[in-house]
């Protein structure tokens, strides 16, 4: 059980890391999720966000909640800066997460020039198995981080559309195709999201035959949806359904403020 919580809060991180970004000038918002499993709360998420007309920068933390602190000490800090291109495009620059179960901590630093990734490192260096599936050169040269890839300045299409995603160990796309909408609140934001399914292609960075990664990959019940929460003009995530072999994992908008 320890190790599939390691596992769900590490998805939901690198795969979810999901915050509504702001808009004009030194404009700032927090955002709080609920993360639960099966029905149980498991996890919760901080993240706020500070963007102008052309910089901005996302912050959050995950710890576990519930019964999973009966389990696992989990704990997660992320954080992203960039700018924001032609287009409206979110372009990271700097990419870190630093994730610790227990005693154990690793951090991921990646570094990015227009979409193409210029250098990523893990501290300490992990293990590489037999089995591994390296990440070529070639599936770095344009790619989103996890968190500026699933945010959409309004007007941008939103889905269907494949995301090419790296965490600084996994290349992955996501592929999203619209479902439809359905109505969707949280203290600070009531009204309709755009519901899109998603399906998860491993590209790289993991290991061939794990279950979880098999599990999640031949999946069809993966959705994420998308709303203007707020006082904004971005788009971006309110609601995650993540399959896994234990149960549902859902991320949920709780709390949004300026």
């Amino acid at each position: 059980m320890k190790t599939a919580l390691n596992t769900l809060v590490a998805m939901a991180v690198a795969t979810a890391g999901l915050t509504p970004a702001a808009q004009a000038a030194a404009v700032e918002q927090r955002t709080e999720y609920h993360i639960t499993l099966a029905g149980l709360p498991v996890a919760r998420a901080v993240f706020n966000t500070s963007l102008d007309d052309k910089r901005y920068q996302i912050s959050g933390q995950v710890s576990t909640s519930g019964l999973a602190d009966l389990i696992a000490d989990i704990r997660a800090e992320t954080n992203v800066s960039g700018t924001i291109g032609g287009g409206g495009v979110l372009r990271a620059r700097n990419y870190n997460l630093v994730y610790s179960s227990g005693k154990k901590t690793s951090t991921y630093k990646v570094n990015f020039n227009q979409g193409r990734v210029t250098s990523n490192s893990i501290a300490p260096e992990p293990r590489r198995p037999a089995e591994w599936v390296p990440v070529s050169p070639r599936q770095l040269a344009s790619v989103f981080d996890p968190i500026s890839g699933l945010i959409f300045t309004e007007g941008r299409k939103v889905c269907p559309r494949s995301l090419p995603i790296f965490d600084g160990e996994t290349r992955m796309d996501l592929v999203l195709d619209k479902k439809g909408t359905q109505p969707f609140a949280a203290d600070g934001y009531k009204g309709d999201a755009l519901v899109c399914s998603v399906r998860f292609v491993p590209r790289g960075g993991y290991k061939k035959g794990r279950k979880d990664i098999e599990y999640l990959k031949s999946s069809s019940q993966m959705e994420i949806w998308f709303a203007n929460a707020g006082k904004l003009n971005l788009v971006a995530p309110v609601y995650v359904r993540i399959p896994t072999r234990v149960g549902m994992m859902t991320i949920a908008a709780r709390r949004i403020s300026n």
